[in-house]
């Protein structure tokens, strides 16, 4: 019927088989499919004739598929569990069309084995994993509709679907086991059962204000709270007391929103302010607790899904192996012996000889003179090599004439007319090297090439068309044939034709990292004169050739064999294999290296045999045109990989009726060491014996470039051909040690022997590593080979070539063993026997893991043995090691069948750990599924698997499917750390005694009040400042904005800076019937309007509460935020400008913020003369001035009071520090609504009477440049700014053409600048400031220049940086001591140094004390604790708490006392920040004060302390963790990092296509755990933008937790590790 289908049927049934042949489906499916494709045309041809029923009896008959074994196992296992070998036997009884594959012994093994492993798993109940979430514009295109639905839960461990065997129940309830549980420390976000109470303070903490969720949010109902990370003893700060606090106070009746702080972020819940909202809202107490047990999240789909997770970590890690110091030295140290390890028993092995190379006289004596002697014979008619067609046909026969005749033209245009080429300056000389690149169906071309070369005596380097510019490790070939000196490529046409070219011409591309090459194809060479004779013949240790070969890294190298021992392979093979001149050889493998090109072409040409070659691909896809060419032939010899042995044997029946293998002699099985040899030949014999195939055919050999062939076994009866099989323990070869078992188990294996070494050779096997000491006759080791023939050095590569190619053996006591010279193979194995090889893997797939050793091919083997059918390509699978954290790690990546869901793919990525796990007794680490076709290939078709690795390294791999598991493979992380105990008050007595230096800083002594040298100073109230300025210097400008070109637009002096506060506040008054005391919000973009109506509510005794108004980019999202300021802080009216209070009015807005809700709001704009009443002086300096609200970076909203008095010696301190007199310029280029900011803003140009140049922030996303043109035009020479401002520059400014043109075009100089400070609560951002200075140099920026303030809630001045003080140093520190708050300085560039900014010099009038947060005693300074501050510019306390609780948390915050080593009377604000001081006793950076002089404290600040990160005992500052994993992928741009129930969850922003999302996973897992030695829970990605920060560019991690617990935060991929 197949004559009369269309084309595309024809084609589809093509696909279909070649699916078939690789695996890709099963027996069923592709009846199934075959049936639906040809039964219209049946239907048509039933009119005609009668059914035929073998279509249908195949369908009903069909027996399970073969599948690739391996030497202990081939067939796969189906989801059903049945008895692989019973339902097999059914198959065979009923069907007679089909041969049944399945009852070879080894194809069961390793299909019981994993049956076995499933199934041990089934009773054990073990909890379920969670499935990956994926947004639904990344679902794969073959998955169904019901995958986005089955993403939001994981596999029930009863079965995923109806039907479902009981096996595939079991794997996926076992599969849990795998992610076994870490042995983790206390956490600071999940409470051990002694921190569930807390103490009576912390039970008041329900009060303090979280912001509210967005409208209709769900608020997690169950949320345990988070206890105290500094621990029991340590007193909360505000951000510490709201972070247990996850259920929100909300007022009754309040619509629920998500709320803006005044810093412009967002923030999880907003609660209202008072002991009525609070009383009514659900909050954690010691009396309403969780008991301590399983933790409940809530019903969110990422709760539920946590929930998972923590149920398969529950279980403790088995077998931690004890960790060394933690402090130790980081270089690798020798793994300790495991005690239960077996170990060998034998005596030393010693060298096996085979017999002796027989050389008769009748044989040629080269290579050349053999093509000539059979040239000579039949006229040159004498067939040398053909080639069979995609149609399977014979064709394109060379004979020996023509080989002779075309090698002759070539070697005389290589040495005569290779400078005619264009690019070419001289011809070849003997000795150069030249590359042969001729695509693999061409075998005659090369063998034309090849023996041109040699006959030339050039040295040729074959090498695969590349198939792309960036083609798989292709760099690596071009630094080979650089190192090789090749500049001619001998090619095709054909081949040049499928070249890539250069887009829009017919130039072929220059490959990447290739040298320029001369085409010079085969039909262009020149025919030699009669007179012309080739050079003479070359030494016989000339190199002959050299076959390049990867190493495990992906380093090509080139192995280099001498004339002498390729004469003398061919000669080794013809005495083993008998080859005879006439006899036909059929090679399915590719001829250009190892064993099809030593046999199918050295050594038949040798011999004078006729070479048929079939493309591996196409004998793999058809092998009927393998098996019809030896049967037509009648070939003697025949080539072939397990590959085509498995796919033949698949064939039906009725397609093999006139296949004869009678005539074969030997069968070469080409992959000998492959785990699927064994299978294959098994099944093949089945197959086949039938058609003259005796099981004596069969010839596996090993092989490797180095050795080339090392063993092959003998064809025929007779002691050369004694076989060996045997079963061996795999748990015994991962130790190195052969163990034989008796029959198969869970854990066993079968290899096959592999012959003896070729004649004239001797064999020995020594350790892989360290010196080559010789193995015992029971051990595994390398396998080494001395002979003649076999390479001779790696080219250009002499130390290696003397650990690989001059091996000598030595005993236990170092005694070489004989004179011999050995060279490695890069195969493991052992020798049985009399003498028969046996291999059991490869140097290269190698993976050692704690102590014991796995292959690549075993995993492989197992993965493949667990349904690969409808979700893998079979053949399309890479198996590696991956090294992270001091160890190897195993990764298993496959390509993920089109028609293969999401939920299919996660079951059977489930299924493969159980299984990997119980057989091989170790866990993988990762677990990748890629798109069809997606995995690098060689020219071959084969996986690239070292290219894979390193794109998996990369991340840029794109997987579709990930699976994690770094919490069960990794068992080398440190300990837990247990806190040391001691008495806190005999410590410092003991540090005293010592002479041990305590870490206080203290700054410059504060002039009383009235001091002569500063006339502002007699004042006690900025108001009265303001008044006297205006007074003595009514003209004086005291605030300057500019335009957008950085000039001065308008200008505010003294005079009218009084005039028009005491106009605004004469209207507030009258207008809104307010008296002194009231509270006022201030809702003012930054401008003049701020500062006005700032010092109209000083002047009137009103409290200004300055919040951040709605902006065009904000919009509505930071309303909720100032209604809840407006509540709070119990404001009785609203001062605003006209545009800001016609938004308040906008349907947008009242939608959100009820106007009935809120206290007048009053515009500003055009306020009306009013009648001044008497100026209002408070009664006290020690009065409330002002009210400061902000969100901290914990998502806590908090109010500190600032008295006059501190406002007043606030001003007092800068101005001293700062040099701020009225005739200095300041630069001002940040938020003035909180912090220092407002201060800098609205008091110290009053106080000082300097004058100020405002820049808002917000003009600078119209203008980036506007800051730096205002510095340049005013020549300003200091300014302060925020890290928004710097990122700001840094991105739109920062590259040399655009700072060119400011230099150039606009005028831009910043050589004025002495001092920009940056104001942050955080510690230094030390690679931008870096980076920043280093890129605006080119402006004449001093990069000394830039340095860094700290402020905190409690005291918003602490350091600064003034112009004359010594410069801003840094000090590099040691990362792992950080982690238990120590202090270890190191040089620069040293390996765990981290670089730290100091934060200025402490200011005058501040005493700083770093003291523990848990014993409250004073530190070391080499030690890290928290910063107390003692000042007179401290705040007052906090406000718009409920007394009680307020009076409790002001004294636990702002009157806090030292437990030892302090004064009784002396009190300290507790910052709530962690760093550490470092005293200078005198620097030679500054000479101009005497504090460079007499010496100097620096402040380093190291994080805050309620951010900070408790795991396993050790304290990780998220800034550390987030820097590591921004660096580590280029896609990544943002991060944030927080930790969830013991579970570390790093949210990354992606700056790529979605597609690229799972990329990211794997990278930044593997690097936080190199780094920090912390295994990554949970990975986000999410889209850029979606980490929230407040204006100051802080980052907003508690509101982002929120919003991931709550599903709000819309991420593209979440990754839950196991």
């Amino acid at each position: 019927m197949s004559s009369g289908l269309p084309p595309s049927v024809l084609k589809q049934l093509s696909d279909l088989d070649l699916e078939l042949a690789e695996g890709d489906i099963t027996q069923k499916g592709y009846d199934k499919k075959k049936q639906k494709l040809l039964a219209p045309y049946q239907a048509a041809a039933a009119v005609h004739a009668s059914p035929v029923s073998d279509t249908n009896e195949g369908q009903k008959h069909g027996s399970v598929a073969s599948a690739r074994s391996s030497n202990s196992s081939a067939a796969s296992v189906g989801a059903a569990g049945v008895d692989s070998s019973a339902a097999a036997a059914r198959a065979t009884q009923e069907s007679p069309y089909r041969i049944d594959m399945t009852q070879s012994r080894a194809a069961a093994e390793r299909a019981a084995a994993v049956r076995q492993a499933l199934a041990k798993f089934q009773e054990s109940q073990e909890p379920v994993m969670p499935m990956a979430s994926k947004r639904a514009s990344m679902s794969v295109s073959g998955s169904s509709a019901a995958t986005s639905s089955a993403s939001t839960a994981a596999v029930s461990a009863s079965g995923v679907a109806a039907g479902q065997s009981s096996a595939s129940r079991a794997a996926a309830a076992a599969a849990a086991s795998v992610g076994l549980q870490r042995a983790l420390g206390p956490s600071s976000a999940s409470p051990s059962p002694s921190q569930e109470s807390p103490p009576p303070v912390q039970q008041q903490q329900q009060f303090m204000h979280r912001t509210t969720p967005t409208a209709g949010q769900q608020v997690l109902p169950q949320q345990v709270p988070t206890t105290n990370a500094a621990g029991p003893g340590k007193a909360a700060t505000p951000q510490s007391l709201a972070g247990r606090q996850h259920q929100p106070s909300v007022r009754p009746g309040a619509s629920a929103a998500r709320a803006v702080d005044s810093g412009g972020n967002s923030a999880a819940s907003v609660a209202a302010a008072g002991s009525a909202a609070a009383q009514s809202a659900p909050v954690y107490t010691a009396s309403n607790a969780p008991a301590p047990g399983p933790v409940d999240l809530g019903d969110t789909k990422v709760s539920a899904k946590i929930q998972q997770l923590l149920n398969t970590l529950r279980r403790p890690k088995k077998n931690r192996k004890p960790i060394e110091q933690y402090f130790a030295d980081d270089q690798k140290e020798d793994a300790p012996a495991d005690p239960n390890a077996p170990k060998p028993a034998g005596p030393m092995m010693s060298p096996f000889s085979s017999e002796p190379l027989q050389v008769d006289s009748s044989m040629p004596r080269n290579l050349e003179a053999a093509i000539q002697r059979y040239a000579s014979k039949n006229n040159g008619k004498l067939p040398a090599i053909s080639q069979v067609e995609p149609n399977g046909k014979i064709a394109q026969v060379l004979s020996y004439g023509k080989l002779s005749s075309r090698s002759l033209k070539l070697s005389f245009t290589l040495l005569n007319k290779l400078s005619n080429l264009k690019g070419v300056d001289s011809n070849l000389k003997p000795g150069d090297r030249v590359a042969i690149i001729i695509g693999h169906n061409e075998p005659a071309a090369f063998s034309v090439a090849f023996f041109g070369c040699l006959t030339a005596c050039v040295v040729p380097v074959a090498i695969e068309p590349p198939s792309s510019r960036d083609d798989p490790g292709g760099q690596q070939i071009g630094f080979l044939l650089g190192s090789l000196g090749v500049t001619v490529a001998i090619t095709t046409d054909s081949t040049l034709r499928g070249l890539p070219k250069d887009e829009g011409s017919h130039h072929i591309v220059q490959f990447k990292g290739w040298p320029r090459l001369t085409w010079l194809p085969l039909d262009s060479v020149s025919k030699p004169p009669k007179d012309w004779n080739p050079p003479s013949r070359s030494p016989p240790d000339a190199p002959a050739y050299v076959e390049y070969t990867v190493d495990r890294d992906g380093a090509v190298m080139g192995v280099s064999v001498e004339r002498q021992g390729l004469l003398a392979h061919c000669r080794a093979l013809l005495q083993s294999m008998q080859y005879r001149e006439g006899e036909v050889i059929v090679s399915a493998v590719e001829c250009h290296r190892q064993a099809g090109f030593w046999n199918a072409i050295l050594a038949a040409t040798y011999a004078g045999m006729h070479t048929i070659c079939i493309p591996a691909n196409q004998a793999k896809s058809n092998p009927l045109h393998w098996l019809h060419t030896i049967s037509k032939t009648k070939a003697a010899f025949t080539l072939a990989s397990s590959a085509v042995l498995g796919a033949a044997s698949s064939r039906l029946l009725k397609e093999l009726q006139n296949t004869n293998l009678e005539s074969l002699h030997a069968l070469i099985i080409s992959d000998g060491t492959s785990p699927w040899c064994l299978g294959a030949a098994d099944s093949f014999q089945q197959a086949f014996s039938s058609r003259g195939f005796q099981p004596d055919m069969f010839c596996p050999c090993a092989c490797s470039s180095e050795t080339m062939t090392l063993s092959l076994r003998r064809p025929g009866l007779g002691s050369r051909a004694a076989t060996g099989r045997g079963i061996m323990s795999i748990s015994g070869m991962s130790y190195g040690v052969v163990r034989v078992e008796e029959q198969i188990s869970l854990s066993s294996v079968t290899l096959q022997d592999l012959g003896v070494v070729l004649p004239g050779c001797r064999v020995a096997v020594v350790h892989h590593r360290g010196a080559p000491v010789l193995c015992k006759t029971d051990q595994v080791g390398e396998i080494c080979v001395s002979g003649v023939s076999s390479g001779t050095q790696y080219w250009g590569l002499s130390g290696k070539s003397n650990h690989v190619f001059r091996v000598q053996p030595v005993n236990d006591a170092g005694q070489l063993v004989g004179s011999e010279m050995y060279v490695r193979s890069g195969l493991l194995g052992f020798i049985g026997p009399g003498g028969l090889v046996f291999v059991c893997g490869t140097i290269i797939g190698l993976m050692e893991l704690s102590g014991r050793r796995h292959n690549a091919d075993d995993i492989m083997s197992t993965v493949l043995a667990v349904e690969p059918q409808q979700v893998v390509h079979r053949q399309r699978i890479a198996v590696f090691s991956m090294s992270v954290y001091r160890e190897e790690r195993i990764v298993v990546v496959a390509e993920q069948h089109p028609l293969c869901t999401e939920e299919d793919a996660f079951q059977w990525m489930t299924n493969v750990l159980p299984a990997v796990e119980s057989i091989h007794a170790s866990h993988l680490y990762g677990l990748a599924l890629v798109p069809a076709g997606a995995l690098p290939k060689h020219s071959d078709g084969g996986v690239h698997v070292t290219e894979a690795r390193q794109r998996f390294i990369d991340g840029s791999l794109n997987p579709t499917s990930l699976l994690m598991c770094p919490h069960a493979a990794v068992l080398n992380i440190p300990e837990p750390r247990k806190a040391a105990a001691g008495n806190a008050a005999a410590g410092v007595m003991g540090d005293a005694i010592t002479g041990n230096r305590m870490a206080v800083a203290v700054g410059k002594q504060l002039e009383p009040m009235g001091d002569e040298r500063d006339a502002a100073g007699r004042y006690q109230y900025l108001s009265e400042v303001l008044r006297w300025r205006a007074q003595s210097s009514p003209d004086h400008i005291l605030y300057t904005t500019v335009n957008e070109r950085g000039q001065a637009s308008k200008t505010l002096n003294c005079s009218q800076l009084l005039k028009r506060a005491e106009r605004v506040g004469a209207y507030i008054a009258d207008k809104a019937n307010l008296s002194s005391g009231d509270h006022v919000v201030l809702l003012y973009p930054a401008g003049f309007d701020l500062i006005i109506a700032f010092y109209a509510c000083l002047l009137y005794g009103f409290i200004p509460v300055v919040v951040r108004p709605p902006t065009s980019s904000t919009g509505v999202s930071n309303l909720p935020t100032i209604r809840m300021i407006v509540e709070v802080s119990k404001a009785v009216a609203v001062l605003t400008n006209h545009p800001i209070h016609r938004f308040m009015r906008s349907r947008e807005a009242t939608a959100i913020v009820d106007p009935k809700a809120m206290p007048p709001i009053l515009e500003t704009d055009d306020v009306s003369r009013k009648k001044v009443q008497a100026a209002y002086r408070p009664p006290t300096a020690e009065m409330l001035a002002y009210l400061d609200f902000s969100v901290s970076t914990t998502g806590v909203l908090a109010g500190i009071k600032m008295s006059h008095s501190s406002a007043t010696n606030l001003c007092r301190s800068l101005k001293l520090s700062c040099e701020l007199y009225p005739g200095r310029t300041l630069g001002l280029c940040l938020d003035p609504y909180t912090g220092l900011g407002l201060v800098l803003w609205c008091m110290t140009g009053v106080y000082s009477g300097h004058h100020a140049v405002i820049i808002s922030p917000t003009d600078l996303e119209t203008n980036p440049s506007l800051w730096l043109q205002a510095i340049s035009q005013h020549k300003i020479r200091d300014t302060f700014c925020s890290y928004s401002v710097i990122d700001t520059c840094m991105k739109e400014l920062g590259t040399a053409p655009v700072l060119e043109q400011l230099r150039d075009k606009q005028g831009v100089d910043l050589s004025s600048l002495r001092n920009c400070v940056v104001v942050a609560e955080e510690r230094p951002r030390a690679a931008l400031t870096t980076a920043f200075c280093t890129l605006f140099q080119l402006l004449g920026l001093s990069p000394r220049s830039v340095s860094t303030s700290f402020g905190s809630r409690v005291n918003v001045g602490v350091c600064t940086q003034g112009a004359s003080q010594p410069d801003p140093g840094s000090a590099y520190v040691d990362v792992r001591a950080m982690r238990t708050d120590r202090v270890a300085l190191l040089e620069r560039g040293s390996p765990n140094s981290l670089s730290l900014l100091e934060c200025g010099k402490i200011l005058p009038g501040v005493r700083v004390v770093v003291v523990n947060p848990e014993t409250r005693a004073p530190c070391l300074q080499n030690e890290i604790g928290e910063l107390w501050v003692s000042s007179s510019h401290n705040a007052s306390g906090y406000f718009g708490l409920p007394s009680d609780v307020n009076d409790q948390l002001t004294t636990e915050h702002f009157r806090a006392k030292l437990s030892a080593g302090g004064s009784a009377s002396e009190t300290f604000a507790r910052s709530g920040f962690l760093g550490f001081i470092r005293h200078h006793e005198g620097s030679n950076r500054s000479s101009s004060t005497n504090l460079g002089e007499v010496g100097f404290d620096s402040l380093f600040l190291v994080g805050a302390l309620d951010e900070a990160l408790s795991i396993r005992g050790y304290r990780y500052h998220p800034i550390d963790l987030e820097a590591t994993a921004v660096r580590c992928h280029k896609s990544i741009g943002e991060c944030a990092v927080f930790t969830w129930t013991k579970l570390l969850v790093v949210v990354v922003e992606l700056s790529a296509p979605e597609t690229e999302a799972l990329n990211v996973v794997p990278v930044v897992t593997s690097a936080v755990l190199e780094d920090h030695q912390v295994v990554v829970g949970i990975v986000v990605v999410v889209d850029p933008g979606s980490i929230p920060m407040n204006t100051r560019g802080e980052k907003q991690r508690m509101h982002l937790r929120d919003r991931f617990l709550a599903d709000e935060l819309d991420p593209i991929y979440v990754a839950y590790n196991m």
